[in-house]
């Protein structure tokens, strides 16, 4: 289509085809409303008809419990609530030197014990190190004691606070309920079934909903992950919006029972003797608890509804989809399902190829093949095969000759083979031709020629016939006699032909006419220079 400012003012629609179809409509309505079914169902499963905003959260913590244990060395310690963390620190090893000029004073890495003084110093009898200021004894390796320490641990308790909030919606909440009181707060603690809203948990229960054993989680450590989910429902009596916590562990087991298990941390106690300070070196394996907090809140939008609405109606295309399916299928019969793909397909083919559609007297359908510039027409493989279709045209013929009284079961006319025969004449009658799209018979397999035929002669060449066909046509015709007039009946004689064998072509293809045909039409009207046009 050009490209024209008129165009603008232009509406195009769909061509929509109507079968008349108990069976086919009923299963359409039911194929809908098992659609429109499914799409409410998702709509409020979903909540599709609101508008969403994430959480944003912060979390605080606050333990409760006291323990006592026994240290070697060290003696009975109380532990509460400022002894559960400190910070973490990395054993390290000295460094081999000769002299003093190998060691750098002030300098530190990973792996040494402290800072440099730069003294190369005897380490034992065959090695020296560089001499470092650092606490000693230097740390030793021990392996983690076996019942832990802090078994009592199980017992304390933790308050976690979540205050969250919704920007889009300014909406904000916590845990602590508005209902909760005080006193309920003194008393409640975290069960899953029988109070699932408190938000004081026993250490032991989290390990435990996370299906871990307290005691042997205890003696390497490990991380617990505790998940407060909000999905909060912001419409009106609807509304409703409530946390759920759920436990799991975060670090894998198996690898426990490889390198670096569990969790450790490391942390000191300093004090003054005799005016040099001193510390205390912990070496600490415990549970960790992260708390991660999810939600999303959701509140009606007639925007997001109609979103909703509008990219659903696509589904109802599965029902076209699969009606169109059902005709295809064996469920209908061959002719239904041609003329539904007629009636519903509009083929277009592209100007450079040219199909073309031909008949054979030995078949009873139309063969639709495309045009080949080096494969003879009569070799060609048909992309598509049509039943034949009577037009206007041959049955005013036919009318004709039972008008006229004709007897079509007259003998029928003599026609001799032609001596040059070329070899994809299958009849006897065709006469050579250089180009391919000309080289088609009558036939598809040896047999007699449809030129011999005497309804050849009563629908194709009979000249009383084809003036009345041209005065049908053109009712104020001149038929005088002379060149023109033989073009005419010639031509007139070329459509009755196709007419008859052909009826109405498939859309898109030419008709072509089978050589011996066209020859035995030029014989009967030729033209007086030799040249001829189909």
């Amino acid at each position: 289509m050009p490209c024209k400012l008129l165009n603008l003012c232009e509406y195009e629609t769909h061509k929509l085809v109507r079968i008349q179809s108990v069976r086919l409509g009923s299963l359409k309505w039911t194929f809908n409303g098992v659609i429109l079914m499914f799409i409410c169902i998702m709509m409020l499963w979903n909540k599709e008809y609101q508008e969403h905003d994430y959480v944003v959260s912060s979390v605080t913590a606050k333990v409760k419990g006291v323990a006592l244990t026994s240290l070697p060395d060290v003696g009975d310690i109380v532990w509460d609530v400022v002894d559960y963390s400190g910070p973490s620190q990395v054993p390290p090893y000295g460094k081999v030197c000769r002299t003093d000029e190998d060691c750098v004073k002030g300098f530190w890495d990973q792996h040494s014990h402290g800072v440099q003084t730069g003294a190369c110093v005897k380490f034992d009898v065959t090695r020296k190190t560089c001499e470092v200021s650092a606490w000693c004894p230097i740390e030793s390796k021990k392996k983690p004691p076996k019942p832990a320490l802090l078994a009592s641990a199980e017992n304390f308790t933790v308050l976690i606070k979540n205050n969250i909030r919704f920007p889009n919606f300014n909406f904000m909440r916590r845990n602590i309920l508005p209902e909760m009181t005080e006193s309920y707060l003194k008393r409640c603690q975290f069960n899953r079934h029988t109070d699932s809203s408190c938000p004081i948990f026993r250490l032991g229960d989290i390990v435990k909903e996370a299906k871990e054993n307290f005691l042997e989680m205890a003696v390497e450590g490990g991380v617990i992950g505790i998940q407060i989910k909000w999905d909060c429902n912001l419409d009106g009596f609807l509304r409703n919006c409530l946390p759920k916590y759920s436990f799991r562990r975060l670090d894998e087991k198996e690898s426990n029972r490889t390198l670096y298990p569990g969790l450790n941390f490391r942390f000191a106690r300093y004090q003054t003797e005799k005016g040099v300070e001193e510390r205390t070196l912990f070496k600490a394996f415990g549970i960790r608890f992260d708390v991660m907090v999810f939600g999303k809140a959701g509140k009606f939008s007639i925007i997001q509804l109609i979103i909703f609405i509008g990219s659903t109606l696509s589904y109802y295309t599965l029902t076209t989809v699969f009606i169109d399916w059902l005709i295809g299928t064996s469920c209908y019969s061959k002719e239904a399902r041609q003329n539904y793909s007629e009636k519903k397909v509009e083929s277009v083919q592209d100007r450079k190829q040219c199909i073309l559609c031909v008949s054979f007297v030995d078949e009873n359908h139309i063969r639709v093949v495309k045009k080949s510039h080096k494969k003879s027409l009569q070799q060609v493989k048909p992309i598509s095969v049509h039943p034949c279709k009577d037009d206007t045209g041959h049955l005013s013929a036919m009318v004709g000759v039972l008008q006229k009284g004709n007897n079509i079961i007259d003998k029928p006319p003599q026609v001799l083979p032609r001596p040059n025969r070329p070899a994809w004449c299958l009849c006897g009658c065709c006469l050579p031709s250089t180009h391919p799209q000309e080289q088609l018979c009558c036939r598809q397999s040896i047999g007699r020629c449809i030129t011999t035929s005497s309804l050849f002669e009563q629908l194709v060449l009979s000249r009383p016939l084809l003036e009345a066909v041209l005065l049908y046509r053109e009712p104020l015709s001149d038929l005088t006699e002379g060149e023109q007039r033989i073009a005419a009946l010639r031509n007139c004689s070329y459509r009755q032909y196709i007419n008859w064998r052909i009826g109405a072509p498939p859309r898109e293809s030419i008709p072509v006419m089978p050589s011996c045909s066209v020859w035995r039409i030029r014989e009967e009207y030729p033209s007086q220079e030799g040249e001829y046009t189909v």
